[in-house]
């Protein structure tokens, strides 16, 4: 038989199955995080007919005659282009800028993917459209320990921060220095006590002298909204300059107990007596009552943010990512999963955004990378090389039919 049959059918073998990766590239075209396959060809074993030979005293050498036997398919290599961003809205759905994969659990099985589609599920996991939990690590006191193994991320449901004592306050501001009247100047704060309780804290600053002398003192007594005044009247004196003359040295604290029981250290030492409006006033302290996870947002090195009723924010978790010494080691194993193989080489899990990982964007998704003007020149290549192949096939029949014509 002629050995050109063998050629076109391998040829036809091989062009069929681009064919098949053409084909699911674009049935893919629209697959969130899909990745195109392509294709590649080598040549079989040829056949020698004549040996090289080397060159001998007045002969030259000769080259190697060889007929080949076909084509085959070496490769069907994935790319790992960046596919382009939809946006969604979703807070839950996640994109990879750059390298890396999710991380999902299938019951036992550890998957990776491209794939961003979340949302969480009635127990609170973050979950993939097949129910895969998104793996990552717990925030813990708003504290995250990523050199423990990864779990499952979850939004703890009805979670609630405790409420914190205040136990700073700071006033600032100006207190006038030329002043006639004896009306004091007041200002109040929200304050909470032990159990979350709001307690208004009124600082009240009364002149103790109108003579205008190189320090001015003015005097300072709290209360509270849970009883009468339980601190003062304390005498604050200034410099000539405007500048706080007491209390000293800078940083030093007004202390006073409310009648909740929880004592304040007061911070005014940046309060001014200069010539003018009266603008003193509180501006910060450091307690809150009790909150409730009321929103949460995803950053783009993974971290869960949760947002409170109470104005207060904490993180909650953050999602893990994988990266491959050799991504296209990577086997598919449907679902827009992969797993790693012997020639992937183990994954490498980590923070977003950090040694070689990419970053997420929240609200956007990975579409497919294929490009389908590549694919249709590819559908072309493919149907004219099976044509041609197919060509070879019919004529080599057309030999074969003469010669047993030559019977006739």
């Amino acid at each position: 038989m002629l050995r050109s049959l063998f050629s076109g059918i391998s040829g036809l073998r091989a062009h069929q199955t681009m064919m098949d990766v053409t084909g699911n590239n674009i049935a893919n075209v629209n697959t969130t995080g899909f990745k195109s396959s392509q294709i590649v060809f080598e040549d079989t074993l040829s056949q020698m007919i004549k040996s090289a030979s080397a060159p001998r005293d007045e002969f030259g050498g000769t080259n190697p005659s060889q007929v080949g036997l076909g084509v085959r398919v070496a490769a069907v290599t994935t790319t790992f282009n960046q596919g382009s961003a939809q946006n969604t809205g979703s807070t839950t759905d996640l994109m990879i800028s750059g390298d890396g994969f999710f991380v999902v659990r299938d019951e036992d099985q550890m998957l990776y993917s491209r794939a961003g589609a979340f949302s969480f599920d009635a127990d609170g996991r973050l979950c993939n459209p097949n129910g895969m939990v998104v793996q990552g690590w717990p925030g813990i006191s708003g504290a995250i320990d990523t050199n423990v193994a990864p779990g499952d991320v979850t939004l703890p449901i009805g979670i609630l921060l405790p409420p914190v004592v205040t136990s700073q306050m700071a006033i600032s501001g100006n207190l006038p220095a030329d002043t006639t009247s004896t009306t004091p100047v007041t200002q109040s704060i929200t304050t909470f006590d032990q159990q979350g309780n709001e307690v208004i804290v009124t600082a009240t600053w009364e002149r103790a002298s109108l003579v205008t002398t190189p320090t001015l003192q003015w005097n300072v007594t709290f209360s509270d909204s849970f009883g009468a005044a339980t601190a003062g009247p304390t005498p604050v004196t200034f410099n000539a300059d405007g500048t706080m003359a007491t209390p000293t040295p800078p940083g030093a604290f007004l202390s006073y107990t409310t009648n909740a029981g929880n004592t304040i250290d007061i911070d005014i030492n940046s309060i001014t007596d200069y010539a003018g409006s009266a603008t003193v006033a509180a501006v910060s302290q450091n307690g809150s009552a009790m909150g409730s996870l009321s929103g949460f947002t995803i950053g783009q090195d993974g971290v869960i943010t949760g947002t409170f009723s109470n104005g207060l924010k904490d993180t909650l978790g953050q999602i893990a990512l994988a990266v491959f010494n050799n991504p296209r080691g990577l086997e598919k194993v449907g679902e827009t999963m992969f797993t790693n193989t012997v020639n992937s080489g183990l994954p490498l899990l980590g923070q977003p955004n950090s040694a070689g990982r990419g970053s997420l964007i929240s609200g956007s998704i990975e579409m497919s990378n294929v490009d389908l003007g590549q694919e249709f020149t590819n559908l072309i290549i493919a149907q004219r090389g099976f044509q041609a192949n197919s060509k070879i096939i019919s004529t080599s029949d057309e030999l074969l039919q003469e010669l047993v014509n030559m019977k006739r």
